[in-house]
C-alpha cells in the first residue's frame, strides 16, 4: 500500500472516530451526562400541554359552523343555535388526542432550557443525517431506522401530559368557557394552578426555531447591525432599497 493510500485510509478512520466522539458528547454530554436521561419537569410538561392546546384551539376556532342544540318530538319547536367555536364540542374535539401530538416533538439536547422539547429535527441529528448522506460512517449503537423514533424523554412526556390533563381537566374547562382570550392558558393553568408556589420560569423561555442559541444570538446581532446600517444610510439610498 502506498503512503498516499495509507494517508487516505487513516484520514477516513480519523474522521469517523471524531464524528462519533462529537456525537456522543452532543447527545450525552452537558448537564445530562451524570443523569443519563433528563425527563421533563412539571413546568415543562405544563408548558407543552398549554402550547399544544392553544394551537389546537386556534385550528378549530377558524370554523364558522353553527350547531343546532335540542330535540323536539314533533320537530316544530325551534332548536337552539350555538356557534361551534364557543361550544363544548369544540373543547372536547380539541382535547381529543392532544397529548398524542407530543410524539411529533424531538429532544434537542444541544439546548439547556425547556426548548429542548420542540418539534423538528434537532441540530445534532440534522448533522448526523447529513454526514450519513455524504457516506460517512456514524455509529450511535442503535439501528439507523430508529434514529428518528420518539426518545424515552418524549414518550414519557406524553404520559406526563396525560396525567396533568386528567388532574386539571376542570381547570381547563373553566378557562375555556370563562377566561379564553383574556388570560393565557399557560398562566391560568400552569402558573396559577398546576405550578402554584413552584418554579414556573420555563414558561418565559422562548425559542422554538430548532436553531442552537448561539446561532439565534448571532442572527439577532446581525439584525441589529443591519438595522443600524440602514438608519445611517442617506435618505435617497434608503428609497432605492
Amino acid at each position: 500500500m502506498s503512503n498516499t493510500r495509507c494517508y487516505k485510509v487513516n484520514k477516513t478512520m480519523y474522521k469517523t472516530i471524531v464524528v462519533i466522539l462529537c456525537v456522543l458528547h452532543a447527545v450525552y454530554g452537558g448537564p445530562e451526562e451524570e443523569e443519563g436521561v433528563k425527563y421533563a419537569n412539571k413546568c415543562e410538561v405544563c408548558k407543552v400541554l398549554a402550547t399544544e392546546l392553544e394551537a389546537r384551539l386556534e385550528e378549530t376556532g377558524k370554523s364558522r359552523d353553527v350547531l343546532e342544540i335540542g330535540y323536539s318530538v314533533d320537530d316544530v319547536a325551534p332548536k337552539k343555535k350555538k356557534e361551534y367555536k364557543k361550544s363544548e364540542l369544540r373543547l372536547v374535539e380539541s382535547l381529543e388526542g392532544i397529548c398524542e401530538r407530543i410524539l411529533e416533538y424531538n429532544i434537542h439536547k444541544e439546548r439547556e432550557d425547556s426548548t429542548r422539547f420542540s418539534k423538528g429535527m434537532s441540530q445534532t441529528f440534522k448533522t448526523l443525517h447529513g454526514l450519513v448522506d455524504k457516506g460517512v460512517k456514524v455509529d450511535l449503537g442503535i439501528p439507523y431506522e430508529l434514529w428518528d423514533k420518539p426518545s424515552v424523554e418524549i414518550t414519557t412526556l406524553k404520559t406526563q401530559c396525560e396525567s396533568l390533563l386528567e388532574n386539571h381537566e376542570g381547570d381547563i374547562e373553566e378557562w375555556y368557557f370563562e377566561h379564553q382570550g383574556i388570560i393565557p392558558l399557560s398562566r391560568y393553568l400552569c402558573s396559577d394552578r398546576a405550578l402554584k408556589g413552584q418554579d414556573d420560569t420555563c414558561l418565559k423561555e422562548k425559542g422554538e426555531t430548532g436553531r442552537p442559541k448561539i446561532e439565534q444570538k448571532k442572527n439577532k446581532k446581525n439584525s441589529r447591525k443591519n438595522n443600524k446600517e440602514n438608519e445611517n444610510r442617506p435618505k435617497n439610498e434608503k428609497e432605492e432599497l
